[in-house]
C-alpha cells in the first residue's frame, strides 16, 4: 500500500465502502483486508438448549443414589462470560419415587409425639414392620435453578481463545426454588441449593455437548409428603431435609456472537 492511500482508507472504512474489521470479507479495493474473525474464530455470549437424564430423591424412605431413579428432561439457557466462567439458568421436571416399606424403616414414638405414617395416621410400628402403610409414592417434581459454572481451563475452539481447549470439566454452585407435588401433604414450595460438576465438549463451532452430575439440598422435609417421619428432633438449615441428585446430558446451541476484536469489553 502506498503511503497516500493510507488517509483515504482511514475515510473509507468508517463511510462503509470498506467493510469493517468485525464484518465479511474484504478487500474490496484490491488492499488484501481480511476479517478479523471469520467461522471458527468467534467467542459467543449466549447458548441455549436442553438436558434428558434421571433424578433420584434422598431422604427418610430411599438414602441410596442409586435407587428410585426417574427419568427427567430440563431446558437450559447459558450466558457466557468468558472462555472460564458462565451464568446458567435450567427449568426441570420430573418425578421423586421412594418407597415407604423398606425393611430398615422403624418410627419410634417420641416423648410427646405419635409417629406420622403417609396415610397421616398414627402407628405404633416396631422394627421392621410396615403393616397398613403403602408399599411406595411419588412426587410430581418442577425445579429452577440458577448457578455459576467455572472450568477447569478455558473451553473453546482453540482459535477463539488462546490455549482454549474443545473439552473442558467444570464445576458449579447457585440457588434455585423446588415445587414437589405431593398425595399427603399437597404441593410443597422451597429453595434449595444446587451444586454439582461435570464436563463439556465442543462438538462444533455451535454446538456443546455435556454430562454433569448435580445434587440439590433442599429446606424442606415434605418432598416425600411426610415431614419427619422417624420423630428426630434437629436443628441446621439442611439437617433433617429431603434433596434429590441429577445426573444428565446436555446439548446447547451457541448463539449471538461477540466482537472481541472491535471492543474487548463487549
Amino acid at each position: 500500500m502506498l503511503l497516500w492511500q493510507l488517509p483515504l482508507l482511514y475515510l473509507l472504512i468508517p463511510c462503509g465502502i470498506l467493510p469493517s474489521l468485525c464484518g465479511g470479507a474484504g478487500g474490496g479495493l484490491g488492499w488484501g483486508l481480511a476479517s478479523a474473525q471469520t467461522a471458527g474464530e468467534v467467542e459467543y455470549k449466549l447458548e441455549v438448549g436442553a438436558a434428558a437424564g434421571l433424578v433420584n430423591y434422598l431422604g427418610d424412605y430411599n438414602s441410596s443414589l442409586l435407587k428410585c431413579q426417574q427419568p427427567m428432561g430440563s431446558l437450559i439457557v447459558r450466558r457466557v462470560v468468558n472462555p472460564y466462567m458462565s451464568l446458567r439458568a435450567d427449568i426441570s421436571y420430573g418425578k421423586l419415587k421412594y418407597k415407604y416399606s423398606e425393611p430398615n424403616n422403624y418410627y419410634p414414638f417420641g416423648p410427646n409425639q405419635t409417629p406420622q405414617t403417609p396415610d397421616g395416621e398414627g402407628s405404633s410400628l416396631l422394627a421392621g414392620e410396615t403393616e397398613g402403610m403403602a408399599s411406595e409414592g411419588s412426587s410430581t417434581l418442577y425445579d429452577l435453578s440458577c448457578v455459576y459454572e467455572y472450568n477447569f481451563w478455558p473451553y473453546g475452539t482453540g482459535r477463539d481463545y488462546h490455549r482454549a481447549k474443545r473439552l473442558a470439566p467444570y464445576l458449579f454452585l447457585g440457588l434455585g426454588a423446588t415445587v414437589a407435588d405431593t398425595k399427603t401433604a399437597g404441593t410443597v414450595f422451597t429453595a434449595h441449593v444446587p451444586m454439582g460438576l461435570g464436563v463439556k465438549y465442543k462438538a462444533a463451532d455451535r454446538l456443546n455437548l455435556g454430562l454433569e452430575w448435580r445434587i440439590h439440598f433442599s429446606l424442606s422435609d415434605e418432598l416425600d409428603g411426610v415431614r419427619d417421619p422417624y420423630g428426630i428432633t434437629s436443628q441446621g438449615i439442611f439437617k433433617n431435609t429431603d434433596c434429590y441428585s441429577m445426573l444428565k446430558f446436555t446439548i446447547t446451541y451457541s448463539m449471538l456472537p461477540k466482537c472481541s476484536t472491535c471492543n474487548p469489553s463487549y
